[in-house]
Protein backbone atom coordinates (compact mmCIF):
# COMPACT_ATOMS: atom_id res chain seq x y z
CA UNK A 1 0.00 0.00 0.00
CA UNK A 2 2.05 3.25 -1.14
CA UNK A 3 1.43 6.94 -0.17
CA UNK A 4 -0.40 8.58 -2.67
CA UNK A 5 1.22 11.35 -4.86
CA UNK A 6 -0.79 13.96 -4.76
CA UNK A 7 -0.61 18.00 -3.71
CA UNK A 8 -2.26 19.22 -0.77
CA UNK A 9 -3.64 22.02 -1.32
CA UNK A 10 -6.58 23.17 1.72
CA UNK A 11 -8.73 25.69 -0.71
CA UNK A 12 -8.60 29.22 -0.57
CA UNK A 13 -11.42 29.56 1.31
CA UNK A 14 -10.17 27.74 3.79
CA UNK A 15 -7.11 28.96 3.79
CA UNK A 16 -8.95 31.96 4.52
CA UNK A 17 -10.65 30.71 7.32
CA UNK A 18 -7.75 29.27 8.97
CA UNK A 19 -6.17 33.10 8.92
CA UNK A 20 -9.17 34.56 10.00
CA UNK A 21 -9.95 32.37 13.45
CA UNK A 22 -6.08 32.56 14.33
CA UNK A 23 -6.43 36.26 14.08
CA UNK A 24 -9.12 35.87 16.06
CA UNK A 25 -7.63 33.83 18.93
CA UNK A 26 -4.27 36.27 18.31
CA UNK A 27 -6.73 39.11 19.53
CA UNK A 28 -8.48 37.65 21.92
CA UNK A 29 -5.41 36.46 23.80
CA UNK A 30 -3.89 39.68 23.34
CA UNK A 31 -6.82 41.27 25.55
CA UNK A 32 -7.12 37.98 27.53
CA UNK A 33 -7.71 40.14 30.79
CA UNK A 34 -10.00 42.54 29.39
CA UNK A 35 -12.17 39.74 27.67
CA UNK A 36 -12.09 37.83 30.50
CA UNK A 37 -13.78 40.64 32.67
CA UNK A 38 -16.55 40.53 29.74
CA UNK A 39 -16.57 36.99 29.66
CA UNK A 40 -17.67 37.10 33.31
CA UNK A 41 -20.08 40.20 32.46
CA UNK A 42 -21.46 38.35 29.64
CA UNK A 43 -22.22 35.08 31.84
CA UNK A 44 -23.63 36.94 34.99
CA UNK A 45 -26.27 39.54 32.82
CA UNK A 46 -27.45 36.10 30.88
CA UNK A 47 -28.02 34.23 33.87
CA UNK A 48 -29.40 37.52 36.32
CA UNK A 49 -31.81 36.17 38.39
CA UNK A 50 -31.44 32.65 38.86
CA UNK A 51 -32.09 31.43 42.15
CA UNK A 52 -28.17 29.98 42.64
CA UNK A 53 -26.98 33.66 42.21
CA UNK A 54 -29.84 35.61 43.76
CA UNK A 55 -28.33 33.39 47.11
CA UNK A 56 -25.60 35.76 47.00
CA UNK A 57 -26.39 38.99 44.78
CA UNK A 58 -30.02 39.04 46.01
CA UNK A 59 -31.98 42.25 44.58
CA UNK A 60 -28.92 43.89 43.57
CA UNK A 61 -29.09 45.65 40.19
CA UNK A 62 -25.90 44.57 38.02
CA UNK A 63 -27.14 45.15 35.09
CA UNK A 64 -25.69 48.68 35.23
CA UNK A 65 -22.40 48.22 37.11
CA UNK A 66 -18.96 48.53 35.85
CA UNK A 67 -17.62 45.68 34.58
CA UNK A 68 -14.30 45.83 36.82
CA UNK A 69 -16.56 46.30 39.76
CA UNK A 70 -18.66 43.85 39.56
CA UNK A 71 -15.76 41.00 39.08
CA UNK A 72 -14.47 41.89 42.14
CA UNK A 73 -18.11 42.06 43.84
CA UNK A 74 -18.54 38.98 42.57
CA UNK A 75 -15.09 37.38 43.64
CA UNK A 76 -16.08 38.88 47.04
CA UNK A 77 -19.60 37.68 47.79
CA UNK A 78 -20.30 34.01 45.53
CA UNK A 79 -17.82 31.53 47.19
CA UNK A 80 -16.03 28.73 45.77
CA UNK A 81 -18.10 25.54 45.46
CA UNK A 82 -17.57 21.96 44.17
CA UNK A 83 -20.12 19.59 42.47
CA UNK A 84 -21.70 18.34 45.57
CA UNK A 85 -22.77 22.35 46.28
CA UNK A 86 -24.32 22.16 42.74
CA UNK A 87 -25.64 18.37 42.72
CA UNK A 88 -28.91 19.41 44.51
CA UNK A 89 -29.66 22.33 42.19
CA UNK A 90 -29.14 19.64 39.44
CA UNK A 91 -31.27 16.95 40.80
CA UNK A 92 -33.97 19.23 40.83
CA UNK A 93 -33.52 20.16 37.39
CA UNK A 94 -33.13 16.15 36.15
CA UNK A 95 -36.17 15.78 38.39
CA UNK A 96 -38.62 18.32 35.94
CA UNK A 97 -37.93 22.12 38.14
CA UNK A 98 -38.32 24.37 35.01
CA UNK A 99 -37.81 27.11 37.07
CA UNK A 100 -34.67 29.72 36.54
CA UNK A 101 -32.17 27.87 39.07
CA UNK A 102 -28.45 28.19 37.13
CA UNK A 103 -29.43 29.50 34.11
CA UNK A 104 -32.19 31.45 32.57
CA UNK A 105 -32.54 29.67 29.11
CA UNK A 106 -34.10 26.16 29.99
CA UNK A 107 -31.60 23.24 30.69
CA UNK A 108 -32.90 20.28 28.49
CA UNK A 109 -30.13 18.19 28.37
CA UNK A 110 -27.95 16.87 31.29
CA UNK A 111 -24.11 15.36 30.63
CA UNK A 112 -22.92 12.79 32.48
CA UNK A 113 -19.10 12.51 33.20
CA UNK A 114 -17.31 9.17 33.10
CA UNK A 115 -17.12 8.10 36.57
CA UNK A 116 -13.78 6.57 36.39
CA UNK A 117 -12.33 9.48 38.94
CA UNK A 118 -14.83 9.73 41.95
CA UNK A 119 -16.12 6.04 41.08
CA UNK A 120 -19.62 7.40 40.32
CA UNK A 121 -20.80 9.37 37.50
CA UNK A 122 -22.01 13.03 38.14
CA UNK A 123 -24.80 14.99 36.23
CA UNK A 124 -23.78 18.18 34.95
CA UNK A 125 -25.18 21.09 32.59
CA UNK A 126 -25.44 20.80 28.79
CA UNK A 127 -26.76 23.81 26.50
CA UNK A 128 -25.89 24.72 23.35
CA UNK A 129 -22.69 26.72 24.26
CA UNK A 130 -21.34 23.24 25.18
CA UNK A 131 -21.84 22.27 21.19
CA UNK A 132 -20.47 25.24 20.01
CA UNK A 133 -17.53 25.85 21.96
CA UNK A 134 -16.54 22.29 20.85
CA UNK A 135 -17.01 23.13 17.26
CA UNK A 136 -14.87 26.46 18.16
CA UNK A 137 -12.24 24.55 19.77
CA UNK A 138 -12.06 21.79 16.87
CA UNK A 139 -11.76 24.33 14.12
CA UNK A 140 -9.22 26.55 15.94
CA UNK A 141 -6.55 23.74 16.75
CA UNK A 142 -7.12 21.95 13.06
CA UNK A 143 -6.23 25.68 11.98
CA UNK A 144 -2.78 25.51 14.30
CA UNK A 145 -2.39 21.85 12.67
CA UNK A 146 -2.83 22.66 9.23
CA UNK A 147 0.49 24.62 10.09
CA UNK A 148 2.55 21.65 10.74
CA UNK A 149 0.16 18.98 8.82
CA UNK A 150 -1.96 20.20 6.43
CA UNK A 151 -4.05 17.54 5.07
CA UNK A 152 -5.57 16.70 1.92
CA UNK A 153 -9.47 18.74 1.45
CA UNK A 154 -11.82 16.08 1.48
CA UNK A 155 -9.89 13.28 3.02
CA UNK A 156 -10.89 10.91 5.73
CA UNK A 157 -10.11 10.57 9.40
CA UNK A 158 -10.36 7.08 11.07
CA UNK A 159 -11.55 7.92 13.91
CA UNK A 160 -12.59 5.55 17.03
CA UNK A 161 -15.40 7.28 18.14
CA UNK A 162 -18.34 6.33 20.14
CA UNK A 163 -21.57 7.10 21.64
CA UNK A 164 -22.57 6.30 25.60
CA UNK A 165 -26.87 5.08 26.47
CA UNK A 166 -28.83 7.96 26.11
CA UNK A 167 -30.88 7.95 29.13
CA UNK A 168 -34.01 9.69 30.22
CA UNK A 169 -34.35 11.51 33.94
CA UNK A 170 -37.22 11.90 36.06
CA UNK A 171 -38.32 14.94 34.35
CA UNK A 172 -37.92 13.84 30.95
CA UNK A 173 -34.58 15.16 30.22
CA UNK A 174 -32.11 13.47 28.10
CA UNK A 175 -28.86 12.46 29.86
CA UNK A 176 -25.65 11.26 27.86
CA UNK A 177 -21.90 11.71 27.44
CA UNK A 178 -21.05 15.40 26.56
CA UNK A 179 -19.38 13.30 23.53
CA UNK A 180 -22.45 11.70 22.78
CA UNK A 181 -24.50 14.63 22.83
CA UNK A 182 -21.82 16.61 21.10
CA UNK A 183 -21.75 13.82 17.87
CA UNK A 184 -25.78 14.05 17.44
CA UNK A 185 -25.15 17.78 17.45
CA UNK A 186 -25.47 20.49 14.11
CA UNK A 187 -21.98 21.65 14.88
CA UNK A 188 -20.08 17.60 14.61
CA UNK A 189 -21.49 17.84 11.18
CA UNK A 190 -20.30 21.71 10.36
CA UNK A 191 -17.03 20.62 11.98
CA UNK A 192 -16.36 18.41 9.28
CA UNK A 193 -17.80 20.59 6.72
CA UNK A 194 -15.34 23.28 7.91
CA UNK A 195 -12.13 21.02 8.59
CA UNK A 196 -12.97 19.41 5.35
CA UNK A 197 -11.95 16.30 7.03
CA UNK A 198 -14.93 13.44 6.99
CA UNK A 199 -15.21 10.44 8.94
CA UNK A 200 -15.10 6.63 7.79
CA UNK A 201 -17.94 5.84 10.00
CA UNK A 202 -21.61 6.90 9.19
CA UNK A 203 -23.84 7.65 12.23
CA UNK A 204 -25.01 3.99 12.81
CA UNK A 205 -21.69 2.86 13.91
CA UNK A 206 -20.66 5.75 16.11
CA UNK A 207 -24.71 5.49 18.15
CA UNK A 208 -24.50 1.66 17.72
CA UNK A 209 -24.96 0.66 21.58
CA UNK A 210 -22.20 -2.31 21.73
CA UNK A 211 -18.74 -0.75 21.54
CA UNK A 212 -17.04 -4.12 19.94
CA UNK A 213 -19.30 -3.96 17.46
CA UNK A 214 -18.40 -0.05 16.31
CA UNK A 215 -14.62 -0.91 16.76
CA UNK A 216 -14.79 -3.65 14.35
CA UNK A 217 -16.83 -1.47 11.93
CA UNK A 218 -14.72 1.77 12.42
CA UNK A 219 -11.52 -0.57 11.66
CA UNK A 220 -12.87 -2.09 8.39
CA UNK A 221 -14.33 0.84 6.93
CA UNK A 222 -10.96 3.05 8.04
CA UNK A 223 -8.95 0.29 5.73
CA UNK A 224 -11.46 0.43 2.92
CA UNK A 225 -11.10 4.18 2.52
CA UNK A 226 -7.03 3.11 3.31
CA UNK A 227 -5.74 5.71 0.75
CA UNK A 228 -8.20 8.87 1.92
CA UNK A 229 -7.41 8.62 5.59
CA UNK A 230 -5.78 12.00 6.75
CA UNK A 231 -5.12 11.19 10.29
CA UNK A 232 -6.28 8.34 13.02
CA UNK A 233 -8.25 10.28 15.67
CA UNK A 234 -10.34 9.50 19.12
CA UNK A 235 -11.28 11.28 22.19
CA UNK A 236 -8.70 9.78 24.49
CA UNK A 237 -5.21 7.72 23.49
CA UNK A 238 -6.94 4.46 25.39
CA UNK A 239 -9.50 4.48 22.14
CA UNK A 240 -6.75 3.47 20.18
CA UNK A 241 -4.91 1.61 21.86
CA UNK A 242 -7.83 -0.58 22.68
CA UNK A 243 -8.51 -0.48 18.65
CA UNK A 244 -5.70 -1.77 17.73
CA UNK A 245 -5.46 -4.63 20.36
CA UNK A 246 -8.88 -5.96 18.82
CA UNK A 247 -7.45 -5.61 15.47
CA UNK A 248 -4.50 -8.00 16.48
CA UNK A 249 -7.52 -10.46 17.34
CA UNK A 250 -9.65 -9.98 14.35
CA UNK A 251 -7.47 -8.89 11.32
CA UNK A 252 -8.00 -12.42 9.62
CA UNK A 253 -12.08 -11.94 9.58
CA UNK A 254 -11.82 -8.27 8.71
CA UNK A 255 -9.45 -8.82 5.43
CA UNK A 256 -12.46 -11.61 4.87
CA UNK A 257 -15.11 -8.89 4.81
CA UNK A 258 -13.00 -6.68 2.71
CA UNK A 259 -12.41 -9.60 0.03
CA UNK A 260 -15.93 -10.91 -0.35
CA UNK A 261 -17.77 -7.70 0.77
CA UNK A 262 -19.49 -9.20 3.45
CA UNK A 263 -19.70 -8.53 6.95
CA UNK A 264 -18.94 -10.37 10.30
CA UNK A 265 -21.73 -12.51 11.92
CA UNK A 266 -20.79 -10.24 14.97
CA UNK A 267 -22.26 -7.58 13.59
CA UNK A 268 -25.60 -8.25 15.38
CA UNK A 269 -27.13 -4.68 15.66
CA UNK A 270 -29.47 -4.06 12.30
CA UNK A 271 -29.20 -0.72 11.95
CA UNK A 272 -25.23 -0.33 12.01
CA UNK A 273 -25.14 -3.58 10.11
CA UNK A 274 -27.59 -2.15 7.29
CA UNK A 275 -25.58 1.12 6.70
CA UNK A 276 -22.08 -0.76 6.87
CA UNK A 277 -23.46 -3.02 4.22
CA UNK A 278 -24.58 -0.37 2.27
CA UNK A 279 -20.81 1.24 2.20
CA UNK A 280 -18.77 -2.11 1.55
CA UNK A 281 -18.04 -3.91 -1.88
CA UNK A 282 -15.82 -6.59 -2.54
CA UNK A 283 -12.40 -5.93 -2.90
CA UNK A 284 -10.35 -8.98 -3.12
CA UNK A 285 -6.69 -6.90 -4.52
CA UNK A 286 -7.16 -4.73 -1.11
CA UNK A 287 -7.88 -7.25 1.33
CA UNK A 288 -4.64 -9.40 -0.29
CA UNK A 289 -2.53 -6.29 0.33
CA UNK A 290 -4.10 -5.53 3.88
CA UNK A 291 -2.98 -9.63 4.29
CA UNK A 292 0.38 -8.96 3.56
CA UNK A 293 0.87 -6.25 6.23
CA UNK A 294 -0.58 -7.82 8.78
CA UNK A 295 1.29 -10.98 8.11
CA UNK A 296 4.80 -9.22 7.84
CA UNK A 297 3.55 -7.11 10.69
CA UNK A 298 2.63 -9.56 13.23
CA UNK A 299 6.29 -11.10 13.04
CA UNK A 300 7.33 -7.42 14.45
CA UNK A 301 4.54 -7.53 17.21
CA UNK A 302 2.74 -4.68 15.29
CA UNK A 303 5.45 -2.16 15.40
CA UNK A 304 4.63 0.16 12.44
CA UNK A 305 1.07 -1.28 11.76
CA UNK A 306 -0.64 2.12 11.34
CA UNK A 307 1.67 4.01 8.94
CA UNK A 308 2.07 0.33 7.04
CA UNK A 309 -2.18 0.57 6.45
CA UNK A 310 -2.79 4.03 6.15
CA UNK A 311 0.89 5.81 3.93
CA UNK A 312 -1.44 9.14 3.64
CA UNK A 313 -1.89 9.79 7.42
CA UNK A 314 -0.14 12.69 8.10
CA UNK A 315 -0.61 11.67 12.20
CA UNK A 316 -2.25 10.64 15.25
CA UNK A 317 -4.48 13.07 17.29
CA UNK A 318 -6.52 12.41 21.27
CA UNK A 319 -5.60 13.30 24.37
CA UNK A 320 -2.56 11.83 25.74
CA UNK A 321 -1.91 13.99 28.93
CA UNK A 322 -2.87 12.97 32.39
CA UNK A 323 -3.78 9.56 32.61
CA UNK A 324 -3.31 9.04 28.77
CA UNK A 325 0.38 8.78 29.33
CA UNK A 326 0.69 5.31 30.59
CA UNK A 327 -0.87 4.41 27.02
CA UNK A 328 1.82 6.92 25.00
CA UNK A 329 4.72 4.07 24.58
CA UNK A 330 1.91 1.40 23.07
CA UNK A 331 0.78 4.40 21.00
CA UNK A 332 4.05 4.89 19.77
CA UNK A 333 4.50 1.23 18.88
CA UNK A 334 1.61 1.01 16.43
CA UNK A 335 2.72 4.31 15.11
CA UNK A 336 6.10 3.86 14.80
CA UNK A 337 7.48 7.41 13.21
CA UNK A 338 4.07 9.06 12.61
CA UNK A 339 3.90 11.96 14.83
CA UNK A 340 1.50 11.95 18.30
CA UNK A 341 -0.23 15.12 18.40
CA UNK A 342 -2.24 15.83 21.59
CA UNK A 343 -6.01 16.53 21.92
CA UNK A 344 -6.57 19.65 23.24
CA UNK A 345 -7.83 20.92 27.56
CA UNK A 346 -11.45 19.75 28.49
CA UNK A 347 -13.66 18.09 30.82
CA UNK A 348 -17.21 17.70 31.13
CA UNK A 349 -17.43 20.84 32.69
CA UNK A 350 -15.97 22.93 29.77
CA UNK A 351 -13.05 23.09 27.13
CA UNK A 352 -10.45 25.13 28.56
CA UNK A 353 -7.33 25.36 26.29
CA UNK A 354 -5.79 24.83 22.90
CA UNK A 355 -2.80 23.12 21.76
CA UNK A 356 -0.99 26.00 20.08
CA UNK A 357 2.24 23.69 19.25
CA UNK A 358 0.90 20.22 17.63
CA UNK A 359 4.62 19.18 16.62
CA UNK A 360 5.35 19.22 20.45
CA UNK A 361 5.66 15.52 21.54
CA UNK A 362 2.66 15.04 24.40
CA UNK A 363 5.08 14.93 27.39
CA UNK A 364 5.67 18.41 26.51
CA UNK A 365 2.33 19.65 25.17
CA UNK A 366 0.73 22.66 27.02
CA UNK A 367 -2.76 24.64 26.21
CA UNK A 368 -3.09 28.16 25.76
CA UNK A 369 -6.10 29.07 27.87
CA UNK A 370 -9.34 30.41 25.39
CA UNK A 371 -10.83 33.41 27.29
CA UNK A 372 -14.38 33.39 25.68
CA UNK A 373 -15.09 30.36 26.72
CA UNK A 374 -15.90 30.50 30.43
CA UNK A 375 -14.25 32.99 32.87
CA UNK A 376 -11.33 31.48 34.70
CA UNK A 377 -9.48 32.13 38.36
CA UNK A 378 -6.94 29.75 40.01
CA UNK A 379 -6.13 28.81 43.54
CA UNK A 380 -2.32 29.29 44.34
CA UNK A 381 -1.24 25.39 45.35
CA UNK A 382 1.96 26.05 47.56
CA UNK A 383 3.35 22.89 49.33
CA UNK A 384 3.71 23.45 53.09
CA UNK A 385 7.43 22.78 54.44
CA UNK A 386 7.40 19.44 55.82
CA UNK A 387 6.05 18.68 58.98
CA UNK A 388 9.01 17.68 61.32
CA UNK A 389 6.23 15.04 63.44
CA UNK A 390 4.36 14.17 60.53
CA UNK A 391 6.44 13.89 58.21
CA UNK A 392 3.52 14.81 55.89
CA UNK A 393 3.72 17.70 52.88
CA UNK A 394 0.56 19.58 51.86
CA UNK A 395 -0.29 22.50 49.69
CA UNK A 396 -1.71 25.76 51.26
CA UNK A 397 -3.84 27.70 49.40
CA UNK A 398 -4.07 31.32 48.81
CA UNK A 399 -6.96 33.37 47.70
CA UNK A 400 -7.90 32.73 43.92
CA UNK A 401 -6.26 35.27 41.40
CA UNK A 402 -8.09 35.83 37.63
CA UNK A 403 -6.20 34.69 34.93
CA UNK A 404 -4.40 37.90 34.48
CA UNK A 405 -2.58 37.58 37.74
CA UNK A 406 -0.76 34.05 37.37
CA UNK A 407 2.79 33.77 37.69
CA UNK A 408 5.26 31.36 35.20
CA UNK A 409 6.17 28.52 37.14
CA UNK A 410 3.17 28.33 39.97
CA UNK A 411 1.15 25.53 40.64
CA UNK A 412 -2.81 26.45 40.64
CA UNK A 413 -6.54 24.35 41.10
CA UNK A 414 -8.29 25.61 38.24
CA UNK A 415 -11.80 27.05 38.77
CA UNK A 416 -14.70 27.71 36.34
CA UNK A 417 -17.15 29.96 35.74
CA UNK A 418 -19.19 29.18 32.69
CA UNK A 419 -22.55 29.82 30.80
CA UNK A 420 -23.97 26.58 31.47
CA UNK A 421 -24.24 27.60 35.09
CA UNK A 422 -21.72 26.69 37.08
CA UNK A 423 -20.17 29.56 39.27
CA UNK A 424 -16.82 29.51 41.11
CA UNK A 425 -16.34 25.52 40.24
CA UNK A 426 -13.44 23.82 41.60
CA UNK A 427 -12.68 21.71 39.01
CA UNK A 428 -9.71 19.52 40.54
CA UNK A 429 -7.56 20.15 38.32
CA UNK A 430 -4.10 20.90 39.32
CA UNK A 431 -2.26 22.70 36.52
CA UNK A 432 1.28 24.82 36.17
CA UNK A 433 1.80 28.12 34.15
CA UNK A 434 4.74 26.79 31.50
CA UNK A 435 4.26 30.49 29.43
CA UNK A 436 2.45 32.75 27.80
CA UNK A 437 0.43 33.50 24.28
CA UNK A 438 -0.19 36.67 24.27
CA UNK A 439 -1.75 37.92 27.52
CA UNK A 440 -3.50 34.02 27.90
CA UNK A 441 -1.53 31.73 30.19
CA UNK A 442 -0.22 28.16 28.52
CA UNK A 443 -1.15 25.11 31.18
CA UNK A 444 0.47 22.20 32.04
CA UNK A 445 -1.87 19.58 33.07
CA UNK A 446 -0.02 17.95 36.50
CA UNK A 447 -2.62 15.97 38.11
CA UNK A 448 -6.44 15.74 39.22
CA UNK A 449 -6.50 16.74 43.57
CA UNK A 450 -9.28 13.50 43.99
CA UNK A 451 -6.79 10.88 42.70
CA UNK A 452 -4.69 10.51 45.88
CA UNK A 453 -3.40 7.35 47.29
CA UNK A 454 -3.27 7.68 51.25
CA UNK A 455 -3.40 5.14 53.98
CA UNK A 456 -1.89 7.15 56.48
CA UNK A 457 -0.01 10.53 56.44
CA UNK A 458 1.35 9.85 53.14
CA UNK A 459 -0.20 11.51 49.87
CA UNK A 460 0.71 10.14 46.54
CA UNK A 461 -0.90 11.86 43.47
CA UNK A 462 -1.81 10.31 39.93
CA UNK A 463 1.53 11.35 38.98
CA UNK A 464 3.13 9.77 41.88
CA UNK A 465 1.70 6.35 41.00
CA UNK A 466 2.42 6.95 37.13
CA UNK A 467 6.16 7.37 37.67
CA UNK A 468 6.28 4.30 40.39
CA UNK A 469 4.86 2.29 37.71
CA UNK A 470 6.93 3.29 34.62
CA UNK A 471 9.76 2.21 36.98
CA UNK A 472 8.50 -0.85 37.78
CA UNK A 473 7.66 -1.72 34.13
CA UNK A 474 10.77 -1.27 33.00
CA UNK A 475 12.00 -3.69 34.75
CA UNK A 476 8.98 -5.78 32.89
CA UNK A 477 10.35 -4.68 30.42
CA UNK A 478 13.68 -5.89 30.15
CA UNK A 479 13.01 -9.42 30.81
CA UNK A 480 10.37 -9.18 28.17
CA UNK A 481 7.18 -8.53 29.57
CA UNK A 482 4.94 -5.81 28.77
CA UNK A 483 2.19 -3.58 30.72
CA UNK A 484 -1.08 -3.66 28.90
CA UNK A 485 -3.09 -1.89 32.23
CA UNK A 486 -2.99 -0.90 35.52
CA UNK A 487 -4.90 0.65 38.74
CA UNK A 488 -4.54 0.66 42.69
CA UNK A 489 -6.38 0.46 45.78
CA UNK A 490 -5.51 2.04 49.37
CA UNK A 491 -5.98 -1.14 51.82
CA UNK A 492 -7.13 -0.06 54.78
CA UNK A 493 -9.28 -2.78 55.99
CA UNK A 494 -6.35 -4.25 57.75
CA UNK A 495 -3.67 -2.86 60.04
CA UNK A 496 -1.21 -1.54 59.10
CA UNK A 497 -2.70 -0.38 55.56
CA UNK A 498 -0.81 -0.49 52.27
CA UNK A 499 -0.82 0.16 48.88
CA UNK A 500 -2.19 -2.61 46.10
CA UNK A 501 -1.33 -2.12 42.17
CA UNK A 502 -3.18 -4.16 39.76
CA UNK A 503 -0.84 -5.40 36.83
CA UNK A 504 -2.38 -7.09 33.55
CA UNK A 505 0.67 -7.51 31.61
CA UNK A 506 1.83 -9.56 28.28
CA UNK A 507 4.35 -12.07 28.26
CA UNK A 508 6.18 -15.05 30.20
CA UNK A 509 7.94 -13.60 32.90
CA UNK A 510 9.45 -15.42 35.91
CA UNK A 511 7.82 -14.61 39.55
CA UNK A 512 11.19 -13.12 40.77
CA UNK A 513 11.45 -10.22 37.68
CA UNK A 514 7.47 -9.45 39.27
CA UNK A 515 8.46 -9.71 42.70
CA UNK A 516 11.79 -6.89 41.47
CA UNK A 517 8.99 -4.96 40.07
CA UNK A 518 6.86 -4.62 42.93
CA UNK A 519 10.07 -3.32 44.83
CA UNK A 520 11.47 -1.40 42.52
CA UNK A 521 7.59 0.59 42.99
CA UNK A 522 7.75 1.08 46.64
CA UNK A 523 11.02 2.13 46.26
CA UNK A 524 10.21 4.23 44.01
CA UNK A 525 7.37 6.43 46.26
CA UNK A 526 9.37 8.99 47.52
CA UNK A 527 6.74 11.11 49.38
CA UNK A 528 8.35 11.76 53.16
CA UNK A 529 5.23 10.37 54.75
CA UNK A 530 5.32 7.61 52.77
CA UNK A 531 8.60 7.01 52.95
CA UNK A 532 8.51 7.31 56.88
CA UNK A 533 5.28 5.25 57.51
CA UNK A 534 7.05 2.40 55.76
CA UNK A 535 10.40 2.78 57.65
CA UNK A 536 7.96 2.61 60.85
CA UNK A 537 6.04 -0.37 59.33
CA UNK A 538 3.00 2.00 60.42
CA UNK A 539 2.35 1.41 56.51
CA UNK A 540 2.98 -2.00 55.20
CA UNK A 541 4.52 -3.50 52.15
CA UNK A 542 3.12 -2.98 48.86
CA UNK A 543 1.15 -5.72 47.01
CA UNK A 544 1.43 -6.18 43.50
CA UNK A 545 -1.48 -8.28 42.05
CA UNK A 546 -1.24 -9.65 38.53
CA UNK A 547 -4.62 -10.03 36.92
CA UNK A 548 -5.71 -12.40 34.24
CA UNK A 549 -5.21 -11.62 30.32
CA UNK A 550 -8.80 -9.50 29.73
CA UNK A 551 -9.46 -8.53 33.28
CA UNK A 552 -9.09 -4.41 32.15
CA UNK A 553 -12.11 -5.69 29.16
CA UNK A 554 -14.49 -5.85 32.01
CA UNK A 555 -13.54 -3.39 34.12
CA UNK A 556 -14.78 -1.48 30.74
CA UNK A 557 -17.25 -3.44 29.98
CA UNK A 558 -18.55 -2.28 33.92
CA UNK A 559 -18.34 0.98 33.04
CA UNK A 560 -19.57 1.37 29.63
CA UNK A 561 -22.94 -1.09 30.74
CA UNK A 562 -23.51 1.75 33.58
CA UNK A 563 -23.70 4.43 30.93
CA UNK A 564 -20.08 5.61 29.92
CA UNK A 565 -18.87 5.65 26.50
CA UNK A 566 -15.75 3.76 25.12
CA UNK A 567 -14.36 7.13 23.65
CA UNK A 568 -14.56 8.91 27.35
CA UNK A 569 -13.60 6.13 29.24
CA UNK A 570 -10.05 6.69 31.32
CA UNK A 571 -8.62 3.76 33.05
CA UNK A 572 -9.43 4.50 37.22
CA UNK A 573 -5.86 4.80 38.43
CA UNK A 574 -6.97 5.07 42.70
CA UNK A 575 -10.30 3.27 43.23
CA UNK A 576 -12.65 2.63 46.26
CA UNK A 577 -15.37 1.48 44.14
CA UNK A 578 -15.93 -1.98 46.14
CA UNK A 579 -17.86 -3.57 42.49
CA UNK A 580 -14.53 -3.17 40.59
CA UNK A 581 -12.08 -4.26 43.62
CA UNK A 582 -14.49 -7.26 43.14
CA UNK A 583 -13.97 -8.06 39.84
CA UNK A 584 -9.68 -7.23 40.31
CA UNK A 585 -9.51 -9.28 43.38
CA UNK A 586 -11.35 -12.36 41.49
CA UNK A 587 -9.11 -12.01 38.76
CA UNK A 588 -6.39 -11.91 40.45
CA UNK A 589 -3.79 -15.04 39.90
CA UNK A 590 -0.54 -13.48 41.46
CA UNK A 591 0.41 -11.76 44.36
CA UNK A 592 3.81 -10.16 45.39
CA UNK A 593 4.79 -8.50 48.10
CA UNK A 594 7.77 -5.64 48.65
CA UNK A 595 11.04 -6.62 50.46
CA UNK A 596 12.25 -3.19 49.66
CA UNK A 597 12.40 -1.94 53.22
CA UNK A 598 13.03 -4.95 54.90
Amino acid sequence: MEAAQVVTSNGNADGDYQYEIISWFDSVSKNAAMVQTETLGQILHLNYGVEYLKKWFGDMKIQDMDACALESLYASLVPLASHADFEPFIQRIADGDTAPILTQQPITTLSLSSGTTEGRQKLLPFTRHSSQTTLHIYRLAAAYRSRVYPIREGGRILEFIYSSKQLKTKGGLTAGTATTHYYASEEFNIKQEKTKSFTCSPQEVIFGVDYKQSTYCHLLLGLLFWDEVELIASTFAYSIVQAFATFEEQWEEICSDIKDGTLSSRITLPRMRKAVLDIISPSPCLASQIEAICRDSKASNWYGIVPRLWPNAKYVYSIMTGSMQPYLKKLRHYAASLPLVSADYGSTEGWIGVNLDPCLPPEDVNFAVIPTFSYFEFIPLNKKKQDLISGTVGYIEDEPVPLSQVKIGQEYELVLTTFTGLYRYRLGDVVEVAGFHNGTPKLNFIFRRELILTVNIDKNTENDLQLAVERGSEVLNKYGGELVDFTSHAEVMHQPGHYMIYWEIKGEVEERVLGECCGVMDASFVDHGYVVSRRTNSIGPLELCIVETGTFNKVLDYFIGNGAALGQFKTPRCTNNHILLRILNLCTIKRFHSTAYN
